[in-house]
């Protein structure tokens, strides 16, 4: 695999001072430039942005079935190293985040086996964090 380079994401949110707070705080983002509609922080090393937008009525949220859970989509995260993964989920739970699939391992003993949770923030957008063992494992078949 290449040198990984940060990327950029931007996603709606419909409460930017809660959703702000909720990157902020209970993530630990840095925060970056913003204004009254949008906010940039630094999502583990990477480029992420809420823009304000105001909340669509009767969307329905999308899942697939992945291994006896119901996987929100569309979701977005890091893949960090297990010992981050396993601090930032103590951490997590420590604040009272509310998990749609709590932390656990996948694949275990087979190719890609991983670590794995997913929560919403404030606005409702899933997120996905994950970790292995051995990070040459993460596009393994």
């Amino acid at each position: 695999m290449s040198k990984l380079t940060p990327f950029h994401l931007a996603v709606p949110v419909y409460d930017l001072v809660e959703t702000r707070a909720f990157y902020r705080d209970i993530l630990g983002c840095e925060e970056g430039r913003s204004s009254d509609q949008w906010v940039d922080f630094n999502l583990f090393g990477h480029q992420f942005v809420i823009h304000l937008k105001p909340k669509a009525e009767g969307v329905d949220a999308h899942h697939n079935p992945v291994d006896g859970h119901d996987v929100p989509v569309p979701h977005f995260g890091v893949v960090l190293e297990m010992e981050a993964w396993e601090k930032l989920s103590e951490d997590l739970k420590s604040k009272g985040v509310e998990f749609v699939i709590e932390p656990y391992v996948r694949f275990k003993g087979q190719a890609g086996e991983q670590a794995t949770m997913f929560f919403k923030d404030p606005s409702g957008n899933a997120l996905e964090f994950k970790a292995f063992g051995d990070m040459s494992q993460i596009f393994a078949k």
